[in-house]
């Protein structure tokens, strides 16, 4: 009887998984949920920036596990984001001080969905940070993408199931971390008038 009820309930899980799609990495222990989720919230990430919180989609356990194995870099991105004036930087590529990390100042376009190709990182993660207009972002299906590339150098691409896609309008009080588990579309065009943007990205390590 209990191995019919295990059955039933992994059956059970994933029809239930399927159902609601997987868009990130999950992580099982409850304790490092609740602890980075805690952790998020105090701001002990911060070091001074306090320009915008992370979005919604940012997962927590992956944000904090990160940065404890890589506290310098995390602190140094932060400290620079927190002193500097984003809008009165050149577009460009911008050496963050102390570290190889370097900011790529984008002033861009969002473009149609179809012209956008999915990606996610293998050694990289993403900070993304839109500090003018609003920009659209995707988030994929891991059960119904496939990728369609191998990494090269660190992105892959995917073929996806549209309809399985989650989408998100930037706001300038709000970042966005993509890590390896988050396959993810940028610069989609939005429902606004205004298609203009200038975003800040930063590969940060993923360790």
């Amino acid at each position: 009887m209990k191995r019919i009820l295990t059955f039933l309930a992994a059956c059970f899980i994933a029809v239930n998984l399927q159902a609601k799609g997987v868009y990130t990495q999950y992580y099982g222990d409850k304790a490092l949920r609740k602890q980075a989720q805690e952790w998020l919230k105090s701001g002990a990430w911060r070091n001074g920036f306090t320009k915008a919180d992370p979005h919604k989609t940012v997962n927590a356990v992956d944000f904090y596990l990160q940065y404890q194995k890589n506290p310098a870099q995390w602190k140094a991105l932060f400290d620079w984001l927190g002193k500097t004036d984003l809008l009165a930087l050149p577009k460009g590529r911008i050496p963050i001080p102390g570290t190889e990390m370097v900011a790529s100042i984008e002033d861009d376009v969002n473009r149609d969905l179809k012209d956008q190709r999915t990606e996610s990182h293998l050694h990289h993660i993403d900070f993304q940070y839109v500090v003018k207009g609003t920009e659209r972002f995707g988030i994929i299906d891991h059960l119904t993408s496939k990728p369609n590339t191998e990494y090269k150098p660190d992105a892959m691409h995917y073929d996806y199931d549209v309809k399985k896609a989650r989408f998100y309008d930037s706001k300038t009080s709000r970042f966005f971390l993509f890590f390896p588990g988050d396959w993810h579309i940028a610069k989609i065009k939005t429902n606004k008038a205004d298609q203009n943007i200038r975003v800040v990205v930063v590969k940060v390590d993923y360790m």
